[in-house]
């Protein structure tokens, strides 16, 4: 059981936003990794948008399985490619002013073995259709995660966006 969360580093989107938030150089002396965010698209024409997540600029060996609620209906999708697609966002067109709330945690973040990731995000909106989201995300690859980039996958995150990386030791 981790008990020692230590933050290593945290990012606020300024004025004109901000297509991607990056945390690199990683130290290596976790043994697990977890990204708080509160983000909110800029995009002019959709109420939501996803976070796309990266690992070590790498472009291949993604996939993702995530349940979600709308406010309206449940479901669950796949998907696989270039990033980990985790929770949903505001955009412009949702509630003014509101922002989600995510949290995606990366067990062995060191381990020799393929990376996976959970995440469970938020999107608020006072309206019918507002997502809750659980991903379940792994990427086919071996090396150390030493980088993240969360990317919009439509626009841009806004101003006052916030994403806080901490390191998880269990010791």
């Amino acid at each position: 059981m981790p008990n020692t969360f230590t933050k290593i580093a945290s990012a606020t989107v300024g004025a004109g936003g901000a297509s991607t938030i990056t945390f690199s150089s990683i130290p290596s002396t976790y043994t697990d990794l977890l990204i708080m965010t509160s983000l909110r698209d800029s995009a002019a024409t959709v109420g939501n948008a996803g976070i796309r997540v990266i690992f070590n600029g790498s472009g291949s060996g993604f996939s993702t399985r995530w349940i979600f609620g709308t406010g309206v209906t449940a479901n669950s999708t796949t998907d696989s490619g270039g990033w980990i697609r985790v929770g949903q966002v505001p955009g412009s067109l949702a509630t003014s002013n509101t922002f989600s709330n995510d949290c995606i945690y990366v067990p062995n973040y060191l381990s020799s073995n393929q990376k996976t990731l959970l995440g469970d995000s938020v999107m608020e909106n006072n309206a019918t259709e507002s997502y809750s989201t659980l991903t379940a995300g792994l990427w086919s690859n071996t090396a150390a995660i030493t980088q993240i980039q969360l990317q919009s996958n439509s626009t841009a995150w806004v101003q006052y966006s916030t994403a806080t990386l901490y390191g998880i030791k269990n010791s």
